[in-house]
């Protein structure tokens, strides 16, 4: 499940590989169709009752036709998978969002600038939350709202703030480079190329690794687009540059957005996380001592400003690798550069100490500050399907 991109940088189509492909089934009659979308597992979570689905079957129908369109696929003729992503996990999460928004708007009154709501998706690495906020993004579009979406990877350091932020923390493998560049660490020393090398080899991700103030700045301007003609340039990371090692996209690469805003719809794999005692992160990896002191400075910086959330729950931690080899593969067969296996093997292994010391926190206490009334859990399986939690 790997989204490339919305549009090309002319503004064209670009397909996406989004959805399982598997055998084709026929999408048969409305009433069938009816009896599948409630027997998803979100139905009843997000308030979907059977009477509220069979009153508006024609927007279920007509959103399914439109994300069909989006990912290319042949609405008469879905496979079981990708039947189920749409009307069980997609439609289902954008309605909840839609009910967010009518819930957050009754709050101010006719007449009031009104500032666009924030959801945040939190969800590990891999598991498809970028192709979700894609199609969600893309439904808010044919729907006549102004949305933007933004991402905690848009926040990265530049690769030469990488750099700093490793000379800071010596022997920290989890914010500096590995032992198996030691080697070429030498070789480029005594080439001359050492301040070349230290911007290439950099691994992003852990608290500590972002620039808070740029998050900071674009989430206050991002609500402030209350009205026709207000625009800005939104952050964008690029992940491919420095051999898969990443840095900030050019800022005249950014995309423009416009308001008003209605929603915005900012995802990330940390997102929602909280600080923990010293001794229960020890416990997992002492490295992460210096992340979790890092990490007191996020909830001011993201977290406060969410509203409402989304947090997409796995069972085992260790579904990252595979998600994450999944994605790499793809970009090189799309001929962007990637990380080998083995550098995926590597780069994972650095945020699993975070996912073990805070995802039974996230998933048992909700994201930091958050209102448990306006969090949605989404318990996946290692195929990125919806279930019914245990």
């Amino acid at each position: 499940m790997v989204h490339d991109y919305a549009t090309t940088t002319n503004g064209t189509s670009k397909r996406c590989s989004a959805l399982p492909t598997t055998n084709t089934v026929d999408v048969s009659s409305v009433s069938d169709l009816f009896e599948f979308i409630c027997s998803g597992p979100l139905v009843n979570k997000i308030g979907i009752t059977p009477q509220r689905v069979g009153q508006s079957i024609d927007k279920w129908l007509l959103y399914g036709s439109q994300l069909c369109r989006l990912f290319q696929l042949n609405e008469l003729k879905l496979t079981i998978p990708q039947k189920a992503r749409l009307y069980h996990y997609y439609i289902p999460v954008f309605i909840w969002c839609e009910d967010q928004i009518a819930l957050h708007n009754s709050k101010f009154k006719d007449g009031d600038d009104v500032p666009p709501l924030v959801i945040g998706f939190s969800a590990p690495q891999g598991c498809g939350k970028t192709t979700l906020v894609f199609a969600l993004d893309y439904l808010f579009k044919t729907t006549k709202k102004k949305s933007a979406t933004i991402s905690v990877d848009d926040f990265y350091l530049t690769a030469e703030g990488q750099a700093e932020l490793r000379k800071k923390n010596p022997g920290n493998a989890l914010l500096e480079v590995n032992a198996q560049h030691f080697y070429f660490l030498y070789l480029f020393f005594s080439l001359n190329l050492w301040s070349w090398l230290l911007v290439c080899i950099q691994y992003r991700g852990n608290a500590g690794s972002h620039d808070l103030k740029l998050s900071v700045e674009t989430l206050e301007a991002l609500s402030k687009l209350t009205k026709e003609g207000l625009k800005m340039k939104v952050p964008r990371y690029n992940k491919s540059a420095y051999s898969g090692r990443g840095d900030r996209a050019d800022s005249s690469t950014w995309p423009e957005v416009e308001g008003p805003l209605s929603v915005i719809l900012f995802e990330g794999w940390m997102l929602g996380f909280k600080p923990l005692p010293a001794d229960v992160v020890k416990a997992v990896d002492p490295q992460l001592e210096v992340v979790n002191k890092n990490l007191e400075a996020y909830y001011d910086a993201w977290d406060k400003y969410i509203d409402a959330w989304v947090v997409i729950k796995i069972q085992d931690p260790s579904y990252v690798y595979r998600w994450r080899l999944q994605a790499e593969i793809a970009m090189r067969q799309d001929g962007q550069a990637g990380m080998s296996d083995e550098e995926v093997n590597d780069f994972v292994s650095r945020y699993l100490p975070a996912y073990k010391a805070y995802l039974p926190t996230l998933y048992a206490e909700g994201p930091s500050g958050s209102d448990p009334d306006r969090v949605l859990a989404i318990d996946i399986d290692e195929e990125r399907n919806p279930i019914l939690a245990n």
